[in-house]
């Protein structure tokens, strides 16, 4: 998912990509040095990130913990100077289901047995760090002008695929995060504001969903506006099959 702002046509001739000391991270930074960009790297730790950084050309290696804001404010305020401003920030340090389970892919577990403590930490650093480091760097590119923000995201169906809590969540978080991000104040001019729903309106569909004739109804997506007629139709349904 991307966010960007700026003057149209305008290349980018600097980037921030976290997360870039192996795979997918770092491919990317290998394409943007390729591309004649000059690139900050960014890990957890300041050795692999220079080891990263000294495999491309006109790179340097940062200690970054996204989820600890204080990191996020050095390693940012750090890399625009060495680059002199940040053209493009690729949001891309993450974790993955291992941490939580290392067989995750034959093994599956249910969500109830994930421990807190490995569900907190992929949600910050999977979710929270994509905001903090936004956050930082965002206030620094309008000042500048404008620049570019990239949220490295996955497919929908690994979001909802049984066994991936707390992966998934966090990169649907993340997909909302860059949907919003494109949509605020500033990042693509005013937009007017929608008119908010009453409270009253979740009253019927949650009753239904507390009735009998919900029995058994399970991954159902019910927009409450749409309530009446996505139960006419379901009802209809049934009366068709039957």
């Amino acid at each position: 998912m991307t966010h960007s702002s700026g003057p149209a046509g305008a290349g980018c001739r600097t980037a921030l990509v976290t997360g870039g000391t192996s795979g997918l991270g770092l491919a990317m930074a290998q394409a943007l040095a390729g591309a004649g960009l000059r690139v900050v790297v960014t890990g957890r730790s300041g050795e692999r990130a220079a080891k990263a950084a000294g495999q491309l050309p006109w790179a340097t290696g940062l200690a970054m913990d996204v989820r600890d804001e204080g990191s996020v404010t050095s390693a940012i305020a750090a890399a625009w100077s060495r680059l002199d401003g940040i053209d493009l920030l690729v949001n891309n340090a993450g974790i993955g289901m291992r941490t939580v389970n290392p067989q995750f892919m034959t093994e599956p577990r249910g969500f109830w047995t994930v421990p807190p403590a490995g569900f907190l930490d992929v949600i910050a650093t999977n979710l929270t760090g994509y905001f903090l480091v936004a956050r930082a760097i965002t206030p620094r590119m309008l000042e500048a002008g404008g620049g570019r923000i990239v949220n490295v995201s996955m497919n929908h169906s690994t979001m909802t695929r049984a066994g991936f809590v707390p992966y998934g969540p966090s990169r649907a978080g993340a997909e909302s995060l860059s949907r919003i991000m494109a949509a605020d104040p500033g990042a693509a001019g005013p937009r007017k504001p929608r008119n908010l729903l009453e409270p009253e309106i979740m009253g019927p569909p949650i009753a239904w969903l507390a009735s009998a004739e919900a029995s058994g109804v399970t991954d159902e997506r019910i927009v409450a506006t749409e309530f009446v007629q996505w139960l006419s139709d379901r009802r209809r349904a049934i009366r068709t099959e039957t």
